[in-house]
């Protein structure tokens, strides 16, 4: 796959639009609509003088779309599943990992407009920024062409071959239940999960989860909710295992 090589200017709020329609193989006629979702809130912090807003509200628009998206697609397809095995299947391939790699993969990290301190911070790197950034994009292609060619995008970048191999190999079963289940039936009880540590904004935090049996340690995991964190945390902890 073809990877982004320009780094944006920050300092004059340049892109290069063409490099990423190529890459998404998306053509927009609003290019503002795509720059704007790669604009982090940070960038603000030291451009007060830019007008441009950040990609919030696209992140929060392409979240719906890919919700939307994932469960038509499920139902279309795999017509042999029930309402739980699709919310189970939706919530394994639509995470931050999850499009914290595709995100990678298409080189969206090297475009995003951030401060100097989220840059020393390894931002372009950060699965929770990364993950909003392909989320933003998704959102500008709903505007720009509508549900159809975001579901192209969404099947071409995110499921590829990733989402058969979730229901051949069963990956969306949870991996509490899992690891639940392991040290039910040998030790007759039940892991324990402890927070952490939180970081981040409210409106934006991130939870550290590690699991424990018999307050011994076996995995952590990190999310946008507690619930994502210890899932994250038994899957961590299973791998361990080999299971």
């Amino acid at each position: 796959m073809k990877q982004i090589s320009k780094i944006p200017n920050n300092n004059t709020h340049t892109l290069d639009i063409k490099g990423i329609e190529s890459t998404i193989s998306v053509t927009f006629e609003d290019k503002s609509l795509l720059q704007k979702a790669f604009i982090h809130r940070s960038y603000h912090n030291e451009h007060p003088d830019f007008m441009m807003e950040s990609n919030e509200k696209l992140e929060f628009l392409g979240d719906s779309v890919l919700s939307l998206v994932t469960s038509r697609y499920l139902f279309n397809n795999y017509p042999q599943f029930q309402e739980g095995d699709y919310t189970d299947i939706k919530a394994a391939i639509v995470n931050t990992q999850s499009l914290c790699k595709a995100s990678k993969e298409l080189g969206l990290g090297q475009y995003l407009f951030l401060s100097k301190g989220e840059q020393e911070n390894k931002g372009r790197d950060n699965s929770s920024i990364l993950a909003d950034c392909f989320e933003a994009v998704l959102g500008a292609v709903f505007i720009e062409k509508g549900l159809e060619e975001s579901s192209k995008f969404v099947e071409r970048f995110l499921f590829k071959d990733t989402l058969d191999d979730i229901i051949s190999k069963k990956l969306y079963l949870p991996s509490k239940n899992i690891l639940q289940e392991y040290y039910q039936d040998r030790f007759k009880k039940l892991p324990v999960y402890k927070v952490l540590a939180e970081k981040g904004p409210e409106h934006d935090k991130i939870y550290e989860v590690g699991v424990y049996h018999e307050n011994i340690f076996l995995a952590k995991g990190s999310g946008k909710s507690k619930k994502h964190a210890e899932e994250q945390a038994a899957r961590e902890a299973l791998q361990k295992l080999g299971i």
